[in-house]
């Protein structure tokens, strides 16, 4: 099999590549990973280099390039036994609507508590329309774990795309003290677990970078 690079940005603040990276762990796919720094003078020319687009993450496969997570995370669904959608028609269905909602929608939530994997910050983020779009990923979090859910302690049970969209709304909801159900607390827990994301979050604390938009406060 052709060698994979996975172009990536900051860890801290990161979230699209935090979700094909995530991808490549739990497949168990070795890839070689470039680092780029974001919001510096010299991202947007290193990030052309990689792909038109100009943004994380990028995948480079062989002579193949992809970029945009979800579509990253689809591609590495194509290759054999790596399970990464569910095989029962309703539930894969699902699967890939709650993904391309989590890639196309949840504005407030994402601007208002931006990925930081460092901070601790309770309390804060909560603008208008924030807690709407909270109850609607905790909503899709407890009809995945209550249907599909049974036989592991993922959204359908083992590991999927759907996990990898939104471990990084678990990383946000961790950071600003978000209050979960039952349910979601458990699903919340059991992605810290996975030792992928443990690196991740211990990678991000030891980046030097500060991005200020991204850093809120009291």
């Amino acid at each position: 099999m052709s060698t994979f690079t996975l172009v990536i940005g900051n860890k801290n603040y990161s979230s699209w590549s935090l979700r094909p990276w995530l991808v490549l762990k739990q497949i168990g796919i070795n890839f070689t990973e470039i680092r780029i720094p974001l919001y510096t003078p010299a991202a947007r020319q290193e990030l052309l280099r990689h792909s038109p687009a100009g943004k994380v993450p990028i995948l480079h496969h062989g002579d193949i390039t992809v970029w945009e997570s979800l579509a990253i995370c689809e591609y590495l669904a194509e290759f054999p036994d790596t399970h990464l959608l569910p095989q029962e028609p309703l539930a894969r269905a699902l699967a890939r609507s709650i993904s391309a909602e989590m890639h196309a929608s949840f504005y407030r939530l994402r601007y208002s508590m931006p990925m930081n994997c460092r901070a601790r910050l309770p309390g804060l983020g909560m603008q208008p329309g924030v807690q709407e779009e909270i109850d609607r990923v905790l909503a899709i979090w407890n009809n995945c774990r209550n249907n599909f859910g049974s036989s592991g302690d993922m959204l359908f049970s083992n590991f999927t795309i759907p996990d990898a969209m939104f471990a990084p709304v678990v990383l946000r909801f961790m950071t600003y003290g978000v209050k979960l159900d039952s349910t979601s607390q458990a699903y919340a827990e059991a992605i810290l677990a996975l030792p992928a994301i443990q690196e991740w979050i211990a990678a991000a604390q030891n980046e030097s970078e500060s991005i200020p938009e991204f850093e809120l406060s009291y």
